[in-house]
């Protein structure tokens, strides 16, 4: 995410134009990360029912056709705007924290400081819709009956069965791999902005070193957060009472009986979804800025 230098309505709504172009973008290989991430272990001598990326992509597909891999996409498109936007605050804020003066440059692990508060920040907003996103993933792979309708179902579901404890299973969980992430995130995407930006203009992108800028901060984010990411992904998709004691009993499982690499599961969708997912996300949000720039410079 870009550096806010606009004011905080732009940052609001160019952010909500960036998130939206990242679900849009990068909603089909989300969908076959989370799959593989919480398809069940094959009994001994059978094959899992998904091989790799590419088949968990087209049986998808033949399936449930072409927009089976955005099942679960309207969750994410409603809180990118506000999650977004108070992403930006954090990082704001956490830099501020750090400054004596407005215009003092921050080091690499500060950039990192204030870009883990940002990801403390998002997970209120976060972690309702992975848990709804992800159920409605895994239920559209699966054969047997569909308890969610939708969105607004799952919701209804899981307040009648556990209240808003429920809603916000995988809190902690999203914190894990949030925060150091959204850490990365920044402190990559900062570093190569003023790396590439021509002489005489730090700081300033062309479209194309946005795009590389903004590609690579978004692979290097999901480096950190694809272990996470998996502990995430099963909390929030198993069946109340399987996993007692959260994150922790979720982590014994997978190496009791899977050992560590079931915790890069999904890494192969993943990292094809970062590039283009988080390049989108830089230019919607520049362009979005300039737009509005451009109608209402004094907004």
């Amino acid at each position: 995410m870009p550096e806010t230098g606009s004011s905080a309505l732009k940052d609001f709504i160019a952010g909500g134009v960036g998130g939206s172009c990242t679900v849009i973008v990068g909603q089909p290989l989300d969908t076959i990360k989370v799959r593989l991430q919480t398809q069940p272990v094959p009994p001994p001598g059978q094959k899992p029912h998904y091989a790799g990326t590419w088949d968990c992509a087209l049986k998808t597909v033949r399936n449930e056709g072409f927009f089976g891999l955005y099942k679960g996409m309207a969750a994410p498109l409603v809180g990118v705007t506000p999650m977004f936007a108070v992403c930006f605050l954090g990082f704001g804020i956490g830099k501020k924290l750090q400054q004596t003066s407005p215009d003092q440059k921050l080091t690499a692990v500060q950039l990192f400081n204030a870009g883990m508060l940002s990801g403390v920040f998002t997970t209120a907003i976060m972690t309702p819709g992975e848990r709804i996103k992800c159920l409605l993933q895994v239920q559209a792979a699966s054969s047997g009956p569909k308890l969610y309708k939708g969105p607004i179902d799952v919701v209804k579901v899981l307040y009648k069965e556990g209240g808003i404890r429920s809603i916000y299973k995988g809190t902690c969980a999203t914190l894990l791999r949030d925060v150091p992430a959204s850490g990365m995130y920044f402190m990559t995407y900062e570093w190569l902005k003023h790396a590439m930006a021509p002489a005489g203009k730090e700081g300033e992108l062309s479209p194309v070193r946005t795009v590389v800028a903004g590609g690579f901060a978004g692979m290097l984010n999901w480096l950190v957060a694809i272990g996470p990411d998996v502990l995430k992904s099963r909390l929030q998709t198993a069946p109340e009472g399987k996993y007692p004691n959260g994150i922790r009993s979720v982590f014994v499982d997978i190496m009791k009986n899977e050992g560590p690499r079931a915790l890069f599961k999904g890494a192969a969708p993943v990292m094809i979804r970062a590039f283009p997912a988080n390049a989108a996300c830089f230019l919607g949000y520049e362009v979005a800025i300039k737009f509005l720039n451009y109608i209402a410079p004094n907004m």
